[in-house]
């Protein structure tokens, strides 16, 4: 491995207040928040007891990346990952700690990061190139290939408020491109672009692989990070939990994703705990890669702390980016639980699963009758659907049609 450092990160940390930040008109009142915000600082550090009114979105990060690693950045939504990835692309300042990154950077991370809308593509070239560490003339001369590149076309005259997610994402990683970083930085954005658009970024990132670049990756998708690096950081309630080996990172980051609770509204004070959670084959041999068309066996073990009268099994399949693809009831499928108690058993065969080839998760939901207050809301398991040709862009599931020639 390369002994030249890429990036270092000592003690990183990023905190928000929580509630409303009001504005200090006179400058009395601006010395006394001064003065009254002394104390915060000290009674607000990571790892203190008083933190009511802060929120730590980052702690206490510490890693060094060396020159030419691709590392993923792994956790949960809110973990903390795309608040160290805008950190480090200097688009928000760190609480704590310190981040330097040794070289050009590039950074695509959220679509539309660092363009205005009301301007024209042709304008959020320049604007983002500039911000980007590229001079007017370095621009210049690139255009057109950045132009090519992003497949825009004649729209590069358009306000990019215009502009389809995807079309956003293509020109502003076209320029992200064309810095030729030595450090680049993605945070979860190649799967808005199209199939071919995916290729040609997959193939660009390659090429900067053999050039030795730093390359640093914040993906929900488990097989994009098994592809694409050999070391992996998982961050969990904004704490460097793991930082190590792809495959033992992703095996600890599903191992904690099993049975933790989802912070959905009116899920607080649950009535019923999920005590186990198992994905196997019709077989029961238990796995969590199926292939497309294969049926699911989930079987869970719950406790209930009271008696509950006809209570509504709900699981969800949920994409990595979020999309609830398909749902099961026990209300809707016609299978009554006249009361509840105690604790048991729940198992559920999945008719074959037409998904997509992706990573999803599924959500355990348990409601009073009708769909009315939650008993429970947790994580079941990760799975992976494989298929060599079915991904996102077919949709959600794939479906074979009845095709005939009209008369």
């Amino acid at each position: 491995m390369n002994d030249k450092i890429a990036i270092e990160v000592s003690n990183l940390g990023k905190a928000y207040r929580l509630g409303a930040n009001r504005r200090h008109y006179e400058l009395r009142e601006q010395i006394a928040h001064i003065f009254q915000s002394i104390p915060v600082w000290f009674k607000d550090w990571p790892g203190s007891a008083t933190t009511n009114n802060m929120l730590w979105a980052l702690s206490d990060a510490t890693f060094k990346i060396y020159q030419g690693e691709n590392v993923g950045i792994i956790g949960l939504n809110g973990a903390g990952k795309s608040t160290l990835l805008k950190i480090l692309s200097r688009i928000t300042a760190p609480t704590t700690g310190r981040a330097r990154i040794y070289g050009r950077m590039g950074a695509m991370l959220e679509v539309g990061t660092g363009f205005h809308p009301e301007q024209t593509g042709r304008e959020n070239v320049y604007l983002y190139g500039t911000i980007l560490g590229m001079t007017r003339s370095e621009i210049n001369n690139k255009f057109d290939e950045i132009l090519d590149f992003s497949g825009i076309g004649n729209l590069i005259d358009t306000p990019v408020k215009r502009y389809s997610s995807g079309m956003y994402v293509r020109l502003a990683f076209a320029v992200a491109a064309h810095v030729e970083p030595d450090v680049l930085l993605l945070d979860e954005v190649l799967a808005v672009g199209d199939l071919s658009f995916q290729r040609k970024c997959m193939e660009y990132t390659k090429r900067l692989q053999e050039k030795n670049a730093t390359i640093l990756v914040v993906s929900h998708n488990m097989f994009s990070v098994k592809a694409m690096c050999q070391r992996v950081i998982y961050i969990k309630k904004g704490r460097v939990q793991f930082d190590g080996p792809t495959e033992e990172g992703i095996r600890i980051y599903e191992e904690d994703c099993s049975l933790s609770e989802l912070n959905l509204p009116g899920s607080e004070n649950q009535k019923i705990k999920l005590t186990r959670f198992e994905l196997s084959d019709t077989d029961g041999i238990s796995k969590n890669v199926f292939e497309y068309g294969e049926r699911i066996r989930i079987t869970f073990n719950y406790l209930a702390q009271a008696a509950i009268e006809y209570p509504n099994f709900i699981l969800n399949i949920v994409r990595s980016d979020g999309v609830v693809c398909c749902s099961y009831s026990t209300e809707i499928d016609g299978f009554s639980i006249v009361c509840l108690k105690d604790q048991g058993v729940m198992q559920l065969i999945t008719p074959p699963i037409k998904l997509v080839a992706e990573l999803y998760t599924i959500h355990v939901i348990i409601r009073e009758k009708g769909f009315q207050k939650i008993l429970c809301a947790q994580i079941g398991s990760n799975f992976h659907v494989k298929h060599h040709i079915f991904d996102i862009n077919f949709g959600v599931f794939y479906e074979s049609g009845k095709w005939d020639m009209g008369y």
